[in-house]
């Protein structure tokens, strides 16, 4: 029987980053499989995602905005898990990617794995100054740039349903020492926050309409002050030193595979902190992901 993977986001207006995100993951899954939460039934959702299934909701009061999203995606994912062997759940500005020397697509990938969750080896792909505007097609054959991450290494898809919270996932107290924490090798999560600065400027406005509009439970720094925390990053980003990918992924995937963070006071496992040293930048035979 063939294995049967579909993938979840929510978004709301971010359209060149789920422009991406569709491209890529239909591709890989088939667009039927894709699902998509229209946070504020926007139509042109659909017109970005022909051949998904959109699921529309009320936009509402944002307040504690962070753990209301999760818990609707909550509701979505276990919808899914009874039809699907493996439900993918990012954000709109995520992909999904594998390295094409190890992994010959995701669904091959996936079709190796039993453990309940697979979290992905995170990076951030960066804009840098001489890139040309985004165009139409792959995002990595246009963005090369990278700074690995334990913040964006995240749990990213289970078999079954489990809850996803502060990018791991939440389990009962007394499987907190002992729920296994698995991220394949060849397996990664781009964050395209950075990779297109015009999309990002635009982005920033929606983060802070957020923060504005929630009356409790806001979101961080990072979307309440959005633009300096872009600036800041950039700045720190292009300070670093390269380093060839083949030593900078191996010094990540050392640090990020093993000895998980189990976090008591939330129930949660989930990726140690990384604080990179250099970046890198992604070979040849990534060009055409993304």
């Amino acid at each position: 029987m063939a294995l049967k993977i579909c993938a979840l986001t929510m978004v709301y207006r971010d359209y060149w980053a789920l422009s991406r995100w569709y491209a890529h993951h239909g591709a890989e899954l088939g667009a039927q499989n894709l699902f998509v939460i229209n946070h504020g039934d926007d139509p042109k959702i659909a017109e970005i995602c022909p051949g998904a299934q959109i699921l529309p909701i009320e936009r509402g009061d944002l307040s504690n905005f962070d753990r209301t999203r999760s818990e609707i995606i909550d509701q979505f994912h276990a919808e899914l898990a009874r039809e699907y062997d493996w439900v993918i759940r990012t954000d709109a500005d995520e992909l999904l990617l594998y390295d094409p020397d190890q992994h010959e697509s995701l669904v091959a990938l996936f079709a190796k794995e039993s453990a309940p969750v697979l979290t992905a080896l995170g990076f951030d792909l960066v804009e840098m100054p001489r890139n040309a505007p985004m165009a139409r097609g792959p995002v990595c054959r246009q963005r090369r740039n990278v700074l690995f991450t334990g913040h964006y290494s995240k749990a990213v898809a289970a078999r079954g349903f489990q809850k996803f919270r502060l990018h791991g996932v939440e389990v009962a107290p007394e499987a907190l020492e002992t729920f296994p924490y698995h991220m394949p090798r060849g397996f990664y999560l781009a964050h395209l926050k950075y990779a297109n600065l015009e999309a990002l400027s635009q982005a920033n406005v929606v983060r802070r309409e957020v923060v504005a509009a929630a009356h409790s439970g806001k979101p961080g720094r990072a979307w309440a002050e959005a633009d300096d925390e872009a600036m800041e990053f950039l700045k720190q980003f292009h300070s670093y030193f390269k380093r060839p990918w083949e030593k900078a992924e191996a010094k990540a995937y050392a640090r990020l595979s093993v000895d998980p963070a189990r976090v008591a006071r939330s129930s949660v496992v989930r990726a140690q902190k990384f604080k990179p040293t250099h970046r890198t930048k992604l070979p040849d035979r990534f060009a055409e992901l993304g």
